[in-house]
C-alpha cells in the first residue's frame, strides 16, 4: 500500500452549526469532524427511547451507556406516545421527557432530540396519532392544517425542555427534524390489512424542512445543530441541517416483497472513502466539504414477523470498524438500548404491525430489560480508543488499497483493509466479518506500507492470522511518550496517567499473535514480564506471551518511563476505565460496572463475581474493604459474594404451549436483587406474556431464549400470576431465518408448539 505524498485536507465547514454555552464552551465543525473547545471531538451516539423504558431505571441505564463510551444520546419524542388522544398531552412517568434530559445533564451526556413529527422507529403510523388520519389534511407537507397540529406538538415539546439547551448550559446540542423525509413512509395502521394504505414519504422538499425548523425555533427549541437523515435521496440540505447517515446489514423489510426468498450478503462491510459518493452514500452536496456523520448504524435490529434472525453481535463492532476506517468521526447506533412499547389508551398497541406488539428489544447492546450483550463489551474497547486519541485520530485521512471498494460481499478470501493516517502515522483497519455468508479464518496475511521515507510491514516477519468474524485496528508510527512504536499486531484500547506515569493498554485480536516493533533509537531500556525481546538492525522486536497479561516497561532516550500492558482478548472485553474523584482507574470484570458519585456497583446474574485490578492502578480506598483472593506480580484478584437467591415459582400446565406461572416476587425487595428475569425456551411462532389481563411482553421465535424482566412488569407481592401462551406455527409455514430452528416437536394437527424450559433467574447488584 502506497502512502507517499499524502496530504491532509481539513478546513472549516458548516459555519451555521456553531454553539456556545454560558461557560464559554463551544463547538463547530470541520469537513472531517466536530470541534469542541478548539479540539477534535469524536462523537459516539447511542439511541435510547425514554418512553420505551421504565423511568425509575433510566439513570442506571444512562450510566451503563456512559460506561460504554457513549457521549451523545439521541432519543425520539414519539407523537402518539404523548398525544394519543387529540388535545391531551401526557408527559408523566415513562413519558417525562424533562426528567430524562435532566438525568442526561447530571451525567454529562449530550442529547439530540428527534422531534419528528414523523419518526418511524417501528412505531404505529410511524409515530402519528390515529386521530390524524381523520383530519382533512396532507401529512408531511406544508399543508396549513397539518402544520397547525405540528406547531401544537412542537410547542408542547418546547415547554418540556425549556432551559435545557446548550445555550442555556443544558445537554441538548441537536434537534432532528422529520426522518427519512421524501424517502420512506409507513403503513397507516388504521387501514393496513384492509386497504394497505401508507403514509406518504413527504412533499414540498426542503421548504418543508425549513418550515419545521422555524416552528421548532418558535417553540423555543434553539439548538446549535439541526439534523436530518440523508440516505436514499432523503431531503437534507446542508444550509438547513447536518445530514446524518447509517447502515444496516439485516433488512427485514425486504421480505415485504414476497418474491424475495433469501437475504443477500450486504455491501456494508466493504471499506470505502466517505469523502466521495459510494454505496449507501449519495449526498446532494460535495462530500469533501461536509463531515460524514452517522445516526443509524445497526446497533441491532428488531425481528419482523416474516424474518426471524439471530443478530450476530460481532456484526456491530465490525460495522463501526468499517465506518470509522472509511472516514466517520461521528458514529451513531440505532438503537444502543432496547425497550418496550407503552400500551395505548384507545389503541392497545402502539407498535408497527410487522413487529412485536410490546417488545422493542432490538437485539441491542443493552437489551429491553437492561441486559448487557456481547456487542456492548466489544464496542466499549473501540469507544475508549476513539475518545482517548480523538485529537490526532480525527485528523487522519482515509486511504484505500486499489480495488478495495470493488470487493464483492460474497468474497471472503480477499483481505479487507484500509488505512487512516496523517504525516506518516496512523492505523491499519482489518475486517474479517461479512453478514449472510460463511466467514473464514485469515491465515498468513501480511500488509506492506510504503511511506515517504521508509517501508513498514505487518507483521515484521512471516504472516498474521485473524479469526473469522473478527476485526481489528493496528497502529503504526505511534508516538508513546517519545518512544516510537513502528508497527504492532495488537489493538490500542486507551491510556491513563497517574502522576508522572503514562500507562497504555493494548489487546490481542482473536487469532493474532502479539508483536511490537520499536525504533531502537528512541528506547534507552526495555523490560517485559513474559515474552521475548530481540534486536535487529535499528529495531527492537517484542513478542509478549499470548496466553496471559504482560507488561512492557520502556524508558525513552530522555530517561522518562512508560508502561505498556498487553491484554488477552477476553481480558479486553472485561476491561473498564473510569475516573473516581480525580483518579483514573482500570478494573477487570465480566460483570456490568456502574460508577457514580456514590461509588462502584456491579450487576451480574451470578451471586459471586471476580474482580481483577492491576497493582497500583486503582484508588486505594475503592477496594479497601474487600478480601484479596490472590495476587501475582501484575494483578490482584478479589471475589465479591452475596447470598444466593433461588426464586420460587410454580407452573400450572394448560396445554403444551400454555402455562400459568405463580411467581414469588418478594426477593425483589432485597437490596442485593436488582431484577428477576424469566427465561423461556420454546418452539412455536409467537410467545405472549400476560399479567392481570394485560400483555406485558411478546417474542417472535428466532431460536434465542426469551427474557422478561419482572421488576417493573409485575407488582412486588407474594405470588403473582403470569400467563405464558405460545401460538403454534404450522409445519408448512414459511418463516425466513438465518439459521435453522431447533429440533421441532410436532402435534397431530400439524402445528409446532412446545414450552421446553422456563427458569427464573435473579440479577444481583453489588455495592462497594
Amino acid at each position: 500500500m502506497n502512502l507517499k505524498n499524502q496530504e491532509s485536507d481539513i478546513q472549516p465547514a458548516l459555519p451555521q452549526l456553531h454553539g456556545k454555552d454560558p461557560n464559554g464552551n463551544e463547538f463547530s465543525f470541520t469537513n472531517h469532524y466536530m470541534v469542541r473547545n478548539n479540539h477534535p471531538f469524536f462523537g459516539i451516539c447511542g439511541e435510547f427511547h425514554f418512553s420505551r423504558y421504565n423511568c425509575d431505571e433510566w439513570e442506571d441505564e444512562l450510566i451503563k451507556m456512559k460506561m460504554a463510551g457513549i457521549n451523545i444520546i439521541p432519543t425520539y419524542v414519539i407523537w402518539n406516545h404523548h398525544e394519543e388522544v387529540k388535545g391531551h398531552f401526557d408527559w408523566t412517568g415513562n413519558k417525562d421527557l424533562r426528567r430524562f434530559i435532566l438525568l442526561c445533564k447530571k451525567h454529562s451526556i449530550d442529547v439530540i432530540l428527534r422531534i419528528g413529527p414523523w419518526d418511524h422507529g417501528e412505531a404505529r403510523n410511524g409515530g402519528f396519532p390515529d386521530w390524524l388520519y381523520a383530519e382533512p389534511l396532507v401529512t408531511r407537507s406544508n399543508d396549513k392544517r397539518y402544520l397547525g397540529y405540528v406547531k401544537k406538538l412542537y410547542d408542547e415539546i418546547g415547554k418540556q425542555v425549556h432551559g435545557l439547551f446548550y445555550k442555556d448550559g443544558g445537554p441538548i446540542i441537536g434537534i432532528q427534524l422529520e426522518n427519512e423525509f421524501q424517502h420512506a413512509g409507513a403503513a397507516w395502521e388504521i387501514t393496513t390489512g384492509t386497504s394497505g394504505e401508507w403514509i406518504p414519504s413527504g412533499s414540498d422538499g426542503n421548504e418543508h424542512i425549513k418550515t419545521l425548523k422555524k416552528l421548532a425555533k418558535d417553540a423555543g427549541m434553539i439548538a446549535p445543530i439541526y439534523t436530518g437523515t440523508g440516505w436514499g435521496g432523503a431531503v437534507a440540505k446542508t444550509d438547513t441541517v447536518l445530514p446524518l447517515w447509517g447502515g444496516y446489514a439485516f433488512w427485514p423489510w425486504i421480505f415485504y416483497d414476497k418474491s424475495i426468498k433469501k437475504h443477500p450478503a450486504t455491501p456494508e462491510y466493504i471499506y470505502r472513502d466517505y469523502h466521495y459518493p459510494t454505496y449507501n452514500f449519495d449526498p446532494q452536496y460535495d462530500p469533501k466539504k461536509v463531515p460524514y456523520a452517522a445516526c443509524e448504524m445497526g446497533g441491532g435490529m428488531t425481528v419482523f414477523y416474516g424474518y426471524r434472525f439471530k443478530l450476530p453481535y460481532q456484526s456491530v463492532d465490525a460495522m463501526t470498524n468499517v465506518k470509522v476506517a472509511s472516514g466517520c468521526n461521528f458514529v451513531g447506533y440505532y438503537v444502543f438500548h432496547g425497550g418496550s412499547n407503552p400500551l395505548g389508551i384507545k389503541t392497545p398497541y402502539l407498535n408497527e404491525n410487522a413487529t412485536p406488539k410490546v417488545s422493542y428489544d432490538y437485539q441491542a447492546p443493552l437489551g429491553e430489560f437492561g441486559q448487557t450483550r456481547p456487542s456492548y463489551y466489544r464496542l466499549k474497547r473501540q469507544h475508549y480508543f476513539f475518545t482517548t486519541f480523538e485529537d490526532k485520530f480525527c485528523q487522519m485521512e482515509t486511504i484505500l488499497p486499489d480495488g478495495s471498494e470493488d470487493i464483492k460481499p460474497e468474497d471472503v478470501k480477499k483481505l479487507r483493509y484500509s488505512i487512516r493516517q496523517k504525516d506518516g502515522s496512523g492505523y491499519v483497519f482489518v475486517n474479517n466479518y461479512q453478514d449472510h455468508v460463511k466467514n473464514e479464518d485469515k491465515k498468513n496475511e501480511a500488509i506492506d506500507l510504503e511511506l515517504d521515507n521508509e517501508k513498514l510491514r505487518f507483521p515484521y516477519d512471516g504472516g498474521f492470522n485473524l479469526d473469522k468474524e473478527e476485526s481489528c485496528i493496528l497502529p503504526f508510527n505511534l508516538n508513546i511518550k517519545d518512544v516510537l512504536l513502528k508497527t504492532a499486531t495488537v489493538q490500542l484500547i486507551t491510556k491513563i496517567a497517574q502522576g508522572d506515569r503514562q500507562i497504555y493498554f493494548f489487546y490481542q485480536p482473536r487469532g493474532m499473535e502479539p508483536e511490537y516493533v520499536f525504533d531502537k533509537q528512541t528506547v534507552k531500556d526495555i523490560q517485559i514480564t513474559k515474552g521475548t525481546i530481540n534486536q535487529e538492525n535499528d529495531l527492537i522486536i517484542v513478542h509478549p506471551e499470548s496466553s496471559e497479561m504482560t507488561k512492557i516497561d520502556l524508558t525513552n532516550s530522555d530517561g522518562k518511563q512508560v508502561e505498556l500492558y498487553t491484554l488477552t482478548n477476553e481480558e479486553s472485553l472485561n476491561f473498564w476505565k473510569f475516573t473516581y474523584g480525580d483518579h483514573e482507574n482500570v478494573i477487570f470484570t465480566s460483570a456490568q460496572l456502574l460508577v457514580d458519585d456514590n461509588g462502584l456497583r456491579f450487576e451480574s446474574s451470578n451471586n459471586e463475581i471476580k474482580i481483577k485490578v492491576i497493582n497500583d492502578l486503582i484508588s486505594d480506598d475503592l477496594l479497601s474493604k474487600l478480601t484479596v483472593a490472590s495476587k501475582n506480580e501484575l494483578t490482584t484478584d478479589y471475589n465479591l459474594i452475596t447470598d444466593k437467591i433461588i426464586p420460587s415459582f410454580s407452573k400450572e400446565r394448560i396445554t403444551d404451549g400454555k402455562v400459568l406461572l405463580s411467581v414469588n416476587t418478594t426477593d425483589l425487595v432485597k437490596d442485593s436483587v436488582k431484577d428477576l428475569r424469566l427465561k423461556i425456551d420454546y418452539q412455536g411462532d409467537i410467545g405472549y406474556a400476560f399479567y392481570q389481563d394485560k400483555l406485558i411482553n411478546d417474542n417472535y421465535a428466532n431460536g434465542r431464549t426469551w427474557e422478561i424482566g419482572l421488576r417493573h412488569t409485575v407488582n412486588v407481592g407474594n405470588d403473582e400470576k403470569v400467563y405464558i401462551s405460545i401460538t403454534p406455527i404450522r409445519k408448512e409455514q414459511e418463516i425466513k431465518s438465518d439459521s435453522p430452528m431447533a429440533a421441532r416437536s410436532e402435534v397431530d394437527s400439524g402445528e409446532i408448539m412446545n414450552l421446553e424450559n422456563i427458569e427464573l433467574k435473579p440479577i444481583y447488584e453489588f455495592k462497594i
